[in-house]
């Protein structure tokens, strides 16, 4: 029997984060969506051909036919939905940033703990093989020690004072909406946990529209940190040296959308394989052995916290 769905929020995320890969992973079924305007969740429910609508959070999470709550609610719906959701009895699905900050996140995860409940965060890029070959090379010592690192992640958001990301209430900024998977694929890529030494936020708006930092991970290895809302062009990349190497990925948030992964060793350089399903549909399906006990989640809990608090620190150090 298929996993049944409730998207919280009639978002535009969800689209292709969860109703497209849904509609080809026969373990899943998008079978409801809440908004807090009933009108908006049935328009949204008829255009992407979903059984049921309701106009409320609350009545989404407390549906009986929904086994997985996906929460696409800005960051500041997170803690009381996942909650919410949690203790309704349903694993949920929380979009990135996972929370407004890690003490919000340490209380979700505290939730999923008490109730039993699954939470993972919705980190796509971190399910795809591309990221999972490049942890493997990392730890494999085939570079040699690590010397220097840097990850960046921009993207154009025109300014529009309704648009999530340019709001400050809601949780928007480039270091939570863009940063967090900089800081986070450094994390995973590494393995450890780094301080922040250095930080630097330009703001538009009551929001940081660029902000850069430097880190440095135990053992001394420096990396460094940038995201921007208001850059000229898109670029995701993640760069790590070594002593023997360097291996980089250029969009390593979307593979699926054209991606380039080489590593150096010596005077030798190779291409890596960048082929296989979306990073959504590779979400999806880490969902689904995580639920059958296959797997164990490679986001939420502890991991979400540290990504959260270091994210607090760029803050805080700026």
């Amino acid at each position: 029997m298929a996993y049944r769905i409730g998207l919280l929020g009639a978002s535009k995320i969800a689209r292709g984060a969860v109703i497209a890969p849904a509609k080809t992973n026969p373990d899943f079924e998008v079978v409801a969506v809440g908004a807090r305007d009933l009108g908006r969740a049935k328009t949204y429910a008829e255009t992407h051909g979903i059984a049921h609508a309701v106009g409320s959070y609350a009545e989404l999470v407390r549906r009986d036919d929904v086994d997985v709550v996906y929460n696409a609610l800005p960051p500041a719906g997170h803690l009381e939905w996942t909650i919410a959701a949690l203790e309704a009895g349903k694993a949920v699905l929380c979009e990135k940033p996972f929370a407004m900050n890690a003490e919000e996140a340490r209380r979700m995860t505290e939730a999923a703990t008490r109730t039993g409940q699954l939470l993972i965060e919705a980190f796509h890029y971190r399910f795809h093989n591309v990221i999972r070959r490049a942890e493997a090379i990392v730890r494999s010592g085939e570079l040699g020690r690590l010397t220097r690192a840097h990850a960046t992640f921009d993207a154009v958001i025109p300014y529009d004072p309704e648009e999530i990301r340019w709001r400050a209430d809601q949780g928007g900024g480039a270091l939570g909406d863009l940063g967090s998977y900089p800081s986070h694929a450094l994390r995973t890529l590494i393995g450890l946990e780094p301080e922040v030494t250095s930080a630097k936020i330009e703001m538009w708006e009551g929001v940081d529209a660029t902000t850069s930092a430097e880190l440095r991970f135990p053992g001394g290895l420096e990396a460094s940190l940038k995201c921007s809302m208001v850059a000229e062009r898109f670029d995701a990349t993640v760069t790590l040296t070594g002593e023997n190497g360097e291996l980089s990925i250029r969009n390593f948030i979307g593979p699926q959308m054209g991606c380039s992964f080489r590593v150096r060793i010596g005077d030798a350089t190779r291409n890596e394989p960048t082929d296989g399903p979306t990073t959504y549909a590779a979400q999806l399906e880490h969902l689904v052995q995580v639920m059958r006990d296959d797997a164990q989640p490679l986001t939420g809990g502890a991991d979400a916290i540290a990504n959260l608090a270091l994210m607090d620190a760029i803050r805080a150090a700026a």
